[in-house]
């Protein structure tokens, strides 16, 4: 049977390759394809293929269509599929080679994106996982729409009427996953539409994880479009009084009935493959390591209703395998309980004891909205407490809040973390989001040490000692605790701002903190003078010239990329700083890069202006990769504690943790290296968005972009013209040789 199959697909594919229809339509879709993902990746700086895969159900529901609509169509216009069917062929293997021949051709086009996602692989830490996972969607996505052409195809000679059927069919399931469809119907409808919509399954695929809920709806799917194809061909060479076609009509309405129930019971399948590099869907092993030494019963209770907004349905699904995840590696000691208060009084007093509360959101009912309330909150409980989250915001840290929450439940110890108190430095709660992420763990406090008067470091409720951006310069006594404290196997987080702004005046002053010699005893140093990066940079608003908003790079807002694999920039993609200073390594045995600039970074000098509009002239000798963070590890047999040097303090004002999240994180992770509990780094270091897309030259920039939006299109119509125009001396030549074996 698959040497038939073989044999009609080559055929198919073939016939494509010999009209001039097919390189139209390759080109076509390539041209809006990368010219759109191009605008979005260049404008945001994200490196990531989302662009294109986020455009493909729309452009497949068009495309697809269109390269299908002439499969059976035409060979039942043309009068060859009687022909084709007297061969020695069975109707599935016609229907199974159409199919692999058309699904061939989408590939092959979908191919011509391949040196678009290679580029961005080769220029940037993109996730090849993801990349994999994305075309492993694609494929799958491109077999359902092909199979939907292939039915519409079957049972009409008119080509139009083909296309017009698989394009409205393909748009309807691509529609009915949109929030603004889902909310004009009642939920256990939209439950329905959202298992059926070909979006909800192909994004899960996208972002990285292939599902066996995902594989079971395209597969199922695609396997009753070709059955309705096969039931089409058929049903022109059978009877409808006989019972072959009686039994035909019986088991497509069997199939028929079989998907759909399949795929309404798709929530209780279980079974996923996680292609990110970073496991950024798994469960890390600290969190399996800390669930399965649970020697005491600790629950989860999630409260959802029924009734939850459509666009919190996958985010719900995701929550629900976390938690299934978590209760099968806690031997039986996590016991996880989910509820709908909605429909439940005893589980409704029970959230609102432990404070949750439903959230409004709206529904349309009867072409109006209305206001609908309803739960979406868990709570952590062990003994007598509870760490509760009213409402489920985000799931790519929900992981280490559950861990971090069952840790600090079933611990008692709790590290102290101070915060060096006087000098311009920044206190704990100048840090917007700490105290939430860390407070729970450790004991965040203020230590003074300034003068002579104040006491030493107490080494024995002190774990790490932060130094956030003084701006006036220590005194020696000052120094000399913290040197003594690190020496006695304390550890020190110092974040040293390197000049001091004054909002009055365009040229920063270079700011003193008297820990130069403390630094350089252990292989450290920090400059006076400002980073300059003129390939990874954040921007800024410039302001309104005429009617448009102005947006421009500005090269001391460094965008730092993670240099190695350490621990605490592990799962990390970037760190947004402002005006940060170089951060030199003098002892590479001890001393580690954590945070890098690009190739083009250079120093800004001293009492130079820092306005953002001003021209960058660095000559490109002084161009090169500098250090922004460093980590300090003793030497085996030191007994002095570890260290993390940071060239910035800005990175931890709010504007800057708002506009990227990983700030807040790589703290966090710098506090927990510096305590010793790295397993908690792991967890937390789930870090899924994207890495920025830098390139080291205009040059590498233009390349990339042009040579896919130029260059792939132009090499597919080269071998259309080649391969059409070729297409007469082929064959003569084949007649030639039919004349000579006579």
């Amino acid at each position: 049977m698959m040497r038939g199959i073989w044999t009609v697909a080559r055929r198919e594919l073939r016939g494509y390759f010999d009209q001039p229809t097919a390189y139209v339509l390759i080109v076509a879709f390539l041209g809006i394809t990368l010219f759109l993902a191009f605008r979005t990746m260049y404008a945001t700086g994200v490196a990531s293929l989302r662009p294109i895969f986020d455009l493909l159900p729309i452009l497949f529901a068009i495309f697809v269509p269109a390269a299908t609509m002439r499969t059976l169509a035409e060979e039942r216009r043309g009068k060859t599929l009687e022909w084709l069917l007297a061969q020695p062929l069975t109707e599935a293997e016609v229907v199974g080679g159409k199919f692999l021949g058309d699904w061939l051709f989408v590939m092959l086009a979908l191919a011509g994106t391949l040196p678009t996602a290679i580029g961005v692989l080769m220029v940037s830490e993109a996730d090849p996982g993801i990349v994999l996972a994305q075309y492993i969607g694609a494929g799958l996505l491109a077999a359902q729409f092909v199979a939907l052409g292939l039915w519409a195809s079957s049972f009409t000679r008119n080509q139009i009427t083909a296309f017009i059927v698989a394009a409205a069919v393909a748009f309807a399931l691509f529609l009915i996953g949109l929030p603004i469809v889902q909310i004009g119907v009642t939920p256990a409808i939209a439950g329905m539409l959202a298992r059926l919509s070909v979006l909800s399954h192909f994004e899960n695929v996208a972002r990285g994880v292939v599902d066996l809920r995902d594989i079971v709806y395209f597969v199922s799917t695609t396997g009753l479009f070709l059955m309705l194809a096969l039931g089409a061909i058929q049903r022109d060479r059978l009877s409808h009084g006989r019972a072959e076609w009686q039994r035909m009509r019986l088991g497509i309405g069997v199939v028929v009935a079989l998907v759909l129930m399949v795929n309404m019971l798709g929530s209780y399948m279980r079974g996923r493959i996680d292609l990110t590099s970073d496991n950024l869907y798994t469960l890390d092993e600290g969190t399996r390591d800390l669930l399965g030494s649970l020697d005491d019963l600790v629950q989860i209770k999630l409260f959802a209703s029924a009734e939850l907004p459509p666009e919190l349905q996958l985010q719900l699904r995701d929550v629900r395998d976390l938690l299934s995840d978590m209760r099968r590696s806690s031997n039986g000691n996590l016991v996880v309980t989910d509820v709908d208060p909605d429909a439940d009084e005893d589980a409704a007093e029970e959230a609102s004891d432990l404070g949750i509360f439903p959230v409004e959101f709206n529904v349309l009912r009867d072409d109006q909205f209305e206001v609908r309330r309803g739960y979406y909150g868990l709570a952590v409980v062990y003994a007598d407490e509870s760490d509760v989250t009213p409402v489920i915001q985000r799931t790519d840290n929900l992981e280490f809040r559950l861990a971090s929450a069952i840790y600090d439940m079933t611990t008692t110890e709790r590290p102290g973390v101070a915060f060096v108190d006087g000098f311009g430095a920044k206190r704990s709660t100048d840090i917007p989001g700490l105290a939430q992420m860390l407070g729970d763990r450790y004991d965040l406090r203020q230590v003074s040490i300034a003068g002579d008067s104040a006491a030493a470091i107490d080494r024995d409720s002190i774990e790490v000692l932060v130094i956030a951006g003084p701006q006036q310069q220590l005194d020696s006594a000052a120094v000399e605790r913290v040197s003594e404290f690190v020496a006695a196997g304390g550890a020190a987080f110092v974040l040293a701002e390197p000049v001091l702004l004054d909002p009055e005046s365009p040229n920063p002053l270079p700011l003193t903190t008297g820990l130069d010699d403390f630094l350089a005893d252990r292989g450290v140093a920090v400059t006076r003078r400002l980073i300059v990066d003129l390939a990874s940079n954040e921007r800024v608003n410039m302001g309104r010239q005429g009617v448009f908003q102005v947006i421009a790079p500005y090269p001391l807002w460094p965008i730092a990329l993670p240099a190695t694999g350490h621990a605490i920039t592990s799962g990390l993609n970037s760190l947004s700083m402002g005006w940060a200073g170089e951060v030199e390594v003098r002892d590479s045995a001890r001393v580690r890069p954590l945070w890098i600039t690009s190739e083009a970074a250079a120093l800004h000098g001293v009492g130079a202006p820092v306005f953002p509009d001003q021209e960058w002239n660095v000559p490109e000798e002084e161009l090169r990769t500098r250090a922004l963070a460093v980590a300090v590890t003793p030497a085996e047999g030191e007994s002095s504690g570890r260290l993390v040097v940071v060239g910035d303090v800005s990175f931890m004002e709010p504007q800057f943790v708002q506009q990227n999240p990983s700030n807040l994180t790589f703290f966090a992770n710098a506090i927990d290296w510096l305590a010793r509990d790295e397993a908690l780094i792991r967890i937390r270091s789930k870090n899924r968005t994207p890495p920025n897309l830098v390139f080291d030259s205009d040059a590498d920039r233009n390349v990339l972009k042009w040579g896919n939006l130029v260059g792939v299109p132009l090499l597919f119509v080269l071998v259309g013209v080649l391969r059409v125009t070729g297409r007469g001396r082929r064959a003569e030549a084949r007649w030639q040789e039919v004349l000579a074996d006579e």
